[in-house]
C-alpha cells in the first residue's frame, strides 16, 4: 500500500533510478522499525526507549533499543540482497561508544543469508524476525 502510495511501480524499481531506491529504502527501513517495535512491546519485559542515533559526522544506526537496565541492541535496515562490510559502519561505531552496554546489533537485510560480521554483530534477512534463526543458510563470511 505505501509503495502505491509513493508510486514506486515495479518498473521504477527495475529502473534503479536513485530516487526509486532511496524511496523504497525509505519504506523498507519504516516497515522493520515497526515491525521490531511491535514485537518488543509483546515481550515479558516491555520496559525499553528506541530511537535513532546519528552522530554529527553521519553515522548512523536507524534503531536502538535501550532495556531498563541500560542494555542496548541496534538495528540497521539495508534494501539489498547482500550488505557490505561497510554497512557495519554505524553499529560499530555506537558499539565502541557504549563499550559493554551494547548487547548486540544486526544488519537487517532483503537477501536470504546470514552471517557473522564481527563480535555481537550480525547479518540477518529482515524476515528472521518473523520465522526465525536457521542453521542452514548461515556462514561466518559474508
Amino acid at each position: 500500500m505505501c509503495a502505491w502510495l509513493a508510486r514506486l511501480t515495479p518498473e521504477k524499481l527495475a529502473r534503479r533510478d536513485a530516487s526509486s531506491l532511496t524511496e523504497f529504502g525509505h519504506l523498507a527501513e519504516t516497515f522493520a522499525v515497526g515491525e521490531i517495535l511491535k514485537e518488543a512491546a509483546w515481550s515479558e519485559d516491555a520496559a525499553y526507549e528506541a530511537g535513532h542515533w546519528r552522530t554529527w559526522d553521519g553515522d548512523e544506526v536507524d534503531l536502538v533499543v535501550e532495556r531498563h537496565d541500560g542494555m542496548v541492541a541496534a538495528f540497521e535496515v539495508k534494501a539489498t540482497s547482500g550488505p557490505s562490510a561497510g554497512s557495519f559502519a554505524g553499529l560499530e561505531k555506537l558499539r565502541s561508544r557504549l563499550g559493554s552496554s551494547f548487547a548486540g546489533g544486526a544488519v537487517l537485510h532483503l537477501g536470504e543469508s546470514s552471517f557473522r560480521h564481527r563480535d555481537n554483530l550480525v547479518s540477518l534477512p529482515l524476515d528472521t524476525c518473523w520465522r526465525g534463526c536457521t542453521t542452514g543458510n548461515q556462514s561466518d563470511t559474508p
